[in-house]
């Protein structure tokens, strides 16, 4: 007969194991992999052109964050040959960047088996019958981090292309990460290509 108790013992410390070792696969973490989806109708022939950032109301609000994220979007549209309009002078697109985390909590055993953890009842033993028992767990957080651009014509207001990346991980994303992201989302400018489609990038090197 399998001791209850030290089979839980087991799951735990395989969970934390588990955790660990994603941990240290964090921290030498050196691409980013990426869902990315893109939508519009950029005209046939034209070229990228200049551009300057439109902040919305929430974002002219806090304008240190903003300029955070508008850095990290600067290199993917650089790849993609916009450069920002000079001073003084017009651009040819106005560009909106957006991001979000939303975090969520993993249990090593997400199972119908499994009751709601702690010192608490499990729903049935092995025999059927229901039993007290010790159900302690180790709690995976989960964050999945979004990026989102928008491109519109300036003189018309016209919206010419919209991409969006997400992507998942143990951590919030930080602005190397954000940068990875924004390069993913632009990666295929100006064509379009199927809605999501997995995009692999290295990160920036760190400063």
């Amino acid at each position: 007969m399998r001791d209850p108790l030290k089979m839980q013992r087991r799951w735990l410390l395989a969970a934390v194991l588990a955790g660990v070792t994603v941990l240290a696969g964090c921290s030498t973490m050196r691409s980013v992999s990426s869902d990315i989806s893109s939508f519009g109708e950029w005209p046939a022939g034209r070229a990228p052109g200049s551009y300057a950032f439109e902040r919305l109301p929430s974002q002219q609000a806090q304008p240190e964050a903003t300029s955070r994220l508008e850095a990290a979007a600067a290199t993917g549209l650089a790849r993609a040959g916009f450069k920002p309009a000079a001073a003084g002078q017009s651009p040819d697109v106005l560009v909106q960047v957006g991001a979000r985390d939303s975090r969520y909590v993993v249990q090593p055993w997400n199972d119908a088996l499994w009751w709601r953890g702690g010192f608490g009842y499990w729903r049935y033993g092995p025999w059927g019958s229901p039993h007290w028992g010790l159900s302690g767990y180790y709690d995976l957080p989960r964050y999945e981090s979004q990026v989102a651009l928008l491109i519109r014509d300036r003189a018309s207001g016209k919206p010419l292309y919209e991409t969006r990346a997400a992507t998942e991980s143990n951590t919030r994303a930080d602005e190397r990460t954000l940068a990875a992201l924004f390069e993913a989302a632009l990666m295929d400018f100006p064509q379009l290509g199927i809605n999501p489609r997995r995009v692999v990038v290295d990160l920036p090197p760190a400063p």
